[in-house]
C-alpha cells in the first residue's frame, strides 16, 4: 500500500530573499539533484547581486528548517506557429510574449511530496498578479529536466501543474510554458 504524505500548508511557510545571512542555513539544504544544491551554494547569491535572478528560500515556520527554494528570473517566450496562430485569434499578434522563467525550483529531500513545489507556482502566479500592476506578463516558463526515472522527471510535475511543452526533447531539459492569464485575471477579480 501507497504512503500517503501529509500535505503541508502555505500557513506553515515563511517565505525570504536570499541574502548572505542565509550562508550556514543553505549549506545544510538536501537534494538528490547535486546540481540544484551546488547552484543555491555557489551561485545564487551572485546572480542576485548581478540583478540576473533572484531566490527565494522557503522556510517551516515551526521549525526554521528550509524546505526549499525557487529562482525567478525575467523571460519571453517565442511563440512557435501554433501558438502564434492561437494568439492572433485572441488580437495578440507578436512573435514573443513576456514570461518569468522559473531557474531553479527545488525541495529539500525530507520535505519531497508535500505539495511546497505545487505552492511555489502558485507563488509565481501572485508574483504575476504584482508584475501585471507595473507591466505586462503572460507566462510562466522553465527548462524542465528530463529523467529516465519518472519520480524524478521535472517534465512529469510540470505537467501536472498545467504547463506545456514547447519543444519536445528526449535528453537534457525541456523548454515548458503555463499561460497564466485567466489565473491572474481571476486573482484579481477576488
Amino acid at each position: 500500500m501507497a504512503e500517503t504524505q501529509e500535505k503541508i500548508s502555505s500557513e506553515s511557510l515563511r517565505i525570504e530573499r536570499l541574502s548572505s545571512a542565509h550562508e550556514g542555513i543553505i549549506t545544510s539544504f538536501k537534494s538528490y539533484e547535486k546540481e540544484l544544491m551546488d547552484f543555491l551554494v555557489e551561485d545564487a547569491l551572485g546572480n542576485q547581486e548581478k540583478k540576473i535572478s533572484v531566490t527565494h528560500l522557503w522556510f517551516s515556520k515551526s521549525t526554521n528548517e528550509l524546505v526549499g527554494y525557487i529562482t525567478l528570473l525575467t523571460d519571453t517566450i517565442s511563440l512557435n506557429p501554433t501558438l502564434k496562430n492561437e494568439f492572433r485569434t485572441k488580437g495578440i499578434d507578436y512573435k514573443s510574449l513576456p514570461a518569468i522563467k522559473i531557474g531553479r525550483l527545488c525541495v529539500d529531500d525530507k520535505f519531497l511530496r508535500k505539495g511546497i513545489g505545487s505552492l511555489m507556482i502558485q507563488s509565481v502566479i501572485y508574483y504575476i498578479k504584482k508584475i501585471n500592476e507595473k507591466c505586462g506578463c503572460r507566462f510562466i516558463t522553465v527548462d524542465a529536466k528530463r529523467n529516465p526515472d519518472k519520480s524524478k522527471d521535472s517534465c512529469h510535475f510540470y505537467k501536472k501543474m498545467g504547463f506545456e511543452m514547447l519543444k519536445e526533447r528526449k535528453k537534457g531539459t525541456t523548454p515548458m510554458y503555463k499561460d497564466v492569464f485567466k489565473l491572474v485575471e481571476s486573482l484579481e477579480t477576488t
